[in-house]
């Protein structure tokens, strides 16, 4: 691994103090990793690539918090276009990066610096964000795997905003297995997030949980010949590891055009208009102030427009599980940007804007060289929430190996299904094994429920303890689950529950009308803890 002061490129603004002695065990121990400049470190300026910002952090993004709790160690925060505003890599005071693979052409942006960390082996990792492309076009510009999830997965708590109802956190990557340790650490409900959203227990309804149908445009695209004949072969490559079926995709170009040519863009001047002093990227200045035209009209127009599309394209997903879209449609030159920024960069998003307006999940990934060197790079993009199946298909699009077994689901359990319990077999019997020992989200409370043997009943009041609920996580095959539903007695149901680390799995669970303050057990912390109270300790499990 390269030094981060080393690289030839200013990747970085700031590269932080010498790494702790010791840090928390965990699958990311001790893996150095790079931050975009608009995610906030403690102690350290988040800048957006404004000399203008100086004032120090007080407190560390929700993300990277996440990652630091795995082992992993931020060792600097990375160049980026101004304020998230670009998909170059040059609107920046501190430097413009180019593609790791031609000091000639652009490094894409706006997590410039972030992708430029991994490319030249700064770092494993770095965190991006990608609001309309920020993180899949610097991917794709340098040979690299961009992970946009679904919008709200990932906290943006402690992110400078850009456009807060459509900002991600996302991962820069050379390979998908990389780029999953790390989002099993950054995917987490995060209740001070006003846009933070729970992955749900089970895919939405229409997800396949293993993806082979690929939909591809029906017709052809404005690419670079260059580009044309990698995308050609990219074709050729989707055509044998899926089946491909051709769909209109003037919806979601049409979404795209909606985020800068429409009042959407007012979000950015709502986000941090106030901000743009004397440090302000031309550019930046110009796209953002010209927010200042629509009225609050436009943005209802906006709106009902978008909604219009967003239902259409969601028919596009019929008996599809993904969407194959090159991320950009040529690749240009510094210079080409010089000329005309405004014009270059807006060329650059025509593929990429409209994935969080239409929320959707996306992975860029490489799709080989064009003919003249440089990288090519594809999308694969998803309904919200089919973040884990779409990254199964980018693997086997880089031909890596699959994520776990697909068929399986987790299932959490707080009573009579415990180890050691009467109705524990049944879990083994079908094929079950402990996951891990968890607890339950703040805010549930457990109750005894009437039943063939004594049991409880765990119920989302929002009074619960902060601490949770003891409770285990088993592995099950996804027919177990149907196989146990005849043997789950009332007023027990299986739904889903929000663990201790924000994920969502499925659950026993209980209604409401169980939470009788009279057989409340909540105190106890468990069901073991309560069995024990009332059994001689001897004998209760």
């Amino acid at each position: 691994m390269k030094a981060v002061r080393d690289i030839g490129q200013p990747a970085f603004i700031t590269v932080l103090d010498e790494p702790p002695a010791s840090v928390p065990d965990g699958p990311l121990a001790g893996i150095p990793f790079a931050v975009k400049d608009n995610i906030d470190i403690a102690g350290v300026p988040t800048t957006a690539a404004c000399p203008d910002l100086t004032a120090p952090a007080t407190e560390t993004a929700f993300a990277v918090r996440r990652l630091q709790a795995r082992g992993a160690v931020p060792v600097g925060k990375t160049n980026m276009d101004q304020f998230a505003t670009g998909l170059v890599g040059t609107r920046s005071p501190y430097g413009a990066c180019h593609s790791a693979f031609s000091p000639e052409h652009v490094s894409g942006g706006s997590s410039s610096g972030s992708a430029i960390a991994v490319a030249l082996g700064a770092v494993p990792f770095a965190l991006g964000t990608d609001t309309a492309g920020s993180g899949r076009v610097p991917a794709a510009f340098n040979g690299l795997v961009g992970v946009k999830p679904t919008r709200g997965l990932v906290s943006t708590r402690g992110v400078l905003p850009a456009c807060p109802s459509l900002d991600c956190v996302t991962t820069l990557t050379r390979t998908v297995g990389d780029a999953r340790p790390v989002l099993d650490a950054l995917i987490a409900y995060d209740a001070d997030d006003p846009y933070s959203r729970p992955m749900p227990a089970l895919l939405p309804p229409g997800v396949a949980r293993q993806m082979r149908v690929v939909a591809v445009p029906d017709g052809p695209l404005e690419l670079d010949p260059e580009h044309q004949e990698a995308w050609t072969a990219a074709l050729t490559h989707a055509a044998k590891i899926a089946h491909v079926v051709p769909v209109n995709v003037e919806p979601f170009l049409a979404a795209a055009r909606l985020l800068y040519e429409s009042a959407f863009v007012a979000e950015r001047f709502a986000a941090f208009g106030h901000l743009l002093g004397d440090g302000a990227d031309p550019a930046v200045r110009r796209i953002v102030l010209g927010a200042e035209r629509f009225s609050g009209a436009d943005a209802f127009r906006g709106l009902h427009e978008l909604a219009r599309l967003r239902l259409v394209a969601e028919l596009a997903f019929t008996g599809v599980d993904a969407l194959l879209l090159p991320v950009t449609p040529g690749h240009p030159t510094l210079a080409e940007v010089a000329t005309d920024p405004i014009g270059a960069n807006s060329r650059l998003g025509v593929f990429t804007n409209m994935a969080n307006l239409l929320d959707l999940c996306a992975v860029a990934v490489p799709a080989g060289l064009r003919p003249d060197g440089l990288p090519f790079g594809v999308q694969l993009l998803a309904p919200a929430f089919a973040d884990a199946p779409l990254l199964d298909l980018a693997a086997r699009w880089n031909g890596e190996p699959a994520g776990p077994p697909a068929g399986r689901a987790l299932l959490a359990v707080a009573g009579a299904h415990l180890t050691g319990q009467p109705a524990n077999a049944d879990l083994v019997r079908l094929g079950g094994v402990l996951h891990s020992r968890a607890r339950t989200g703040p805010g549930h409370r457990m109750y005894t429920v009437d039943g063939p043997f004594p049991r409880p009943g765990l119920v989302r009041t929002g009074d619960g303890p902060a601490a949770g609920l003891e409770l285990e996580v088993w592995d099950l095959p996804h027919d177990a689950i149907g196989a146990l539903l005849p043997t789950i007695a009332e007023p027990l149901h299986l739904g889903p529950l929000t663990l201790d680390d924000g994920s969502t799995v499925l659950g026993f669970v209980a209604d409401s009308a169980c939470a009788d303050p009279t057989r409340d057990i909540t105190s106890h912390g468990s069901w073991r803890a309560y069995l024990r109270a009332v059994r001689d300790p001897l004998t209760a499990v």
